[in-house]
């Protein structure tokens, strides 16, 4: 499932990795962050506070819980003095209790800025077996996703998605426009392991040369008995072989942005309270 928002200021979405119990997790969302705007760093706003300082493009950061809800973001130029002239945005998203999400700041078909909340289907999966998704998120006409140098998806649109059960192994993967078998990414050699769900997004700019893929792999999905439902890791993989960018940085910045939301969040409850006393 896609939502599509208006803007990148997805970006700044994030917490720490909290300790809770299950209970306490059911009410927080799982969120994982993808920068792939090309050549582009930005300040993120949220709530109208500076929550995440240059970040840079070519970063995964993630998984991270939050507290499910509704959130206002806005995506600034560097060193912005504040919100009130956003780039992108001010918008709002919507983070539902117990799910799992990908953020993609990403460039739309025609090259221009945007982004796409993206739904993770964490259910289990048969056994031998693992899952492959592809979403396109680059600016580039519709694709089609070889894997062997066989079409195995065809006519893949920005900013669609589409999902295949695949057998657990390795194969190698490319990208080409539709209709060809001339890979404009990759190819490149995927390790899908048993009982893992493998997302790649095509991201970059077709004319500007800089087409890149990026792969988030989520885990624990196997049958098997006492199987938990885990974690997760990124990786992107270049022309030139497989590497990611995972700003330590960054995820330490996004650690402040929970507890800053968590504070505002908390006032903003006691604030709630103490009117409805006086009414």
């Amino acid at each position: 499932m896609r939502k599509t928002l208006s803007a990148a200021a997805v970006l700044g979405l994030g917490a720490g990795a909290l300790s809770m119990s299950p209970a306490a997790a059911a009410e927080h969302a799982e969120l994982s962050v993808l920068h792939g705007v090309p050549d582009t760093v930005v300040d993120v706003w949220v709530n109208g506070e500076l929550t995440l300082d240059d970040f840079e493009p070519g970063t995964l950061a993630g998984p991270l819980e939050l507290p499910a809800g509704s959130y206002d973001l806005a995506i600034t130029a560097p060193d912005a003095p504040d919100a009130s002239a956003p780039i992108i945005g001010p918008v709002t998203a919507e983070l539902e209790p117990g799910t799992n999400y990908t953020a993609a700041a990403h460039l739309d078909a025609e090259g221009s800025p945007t982004a796409a909340l993206f739904t993770n289907d964490m259910s289990e999966i048969e056994a031998g077996k693992s899952h492959l998704t592809v979403r396109h998120v680059a600016a580039a006409p519709a694709v089609d996703v070889l894997a062997g140098g066989r079409p195995i998806i065809q006519g893949l649109e920005n900013p669609d998605e589409q999902t295949l059960p695949v057998d657990a192994g390795t194969v190698s993967a490319a990208v080409a426009a539709a209709g060809t078998t001339d890979p404009v990414i990759g190819p490149a050699d995927l390790t899908l392991a048993e009982g893992t769900h493998n997302i790649v997004y095509a991201w970059g700019s077709l004319e500007a040369g800089n087409l890149q893929l990026a792969v988030q792999t989520l885990e624990g999905m196997e049958q098997a008995p006492g199987a938990v439902p885990g974690g997760q890791s990124g990786l992107a993989a270049q022309e030139s072989g497989t590497m990611l960018s995972t700003g330590l940085a960054a995820a330490g910045g996004l650690a402040l942005i929970g507890a800053a939301l968590a504070a505002q969040r908390a006032v903003s409850s006691r604030r709630r309270f103490a009117q409805d006393r006086l009414r």
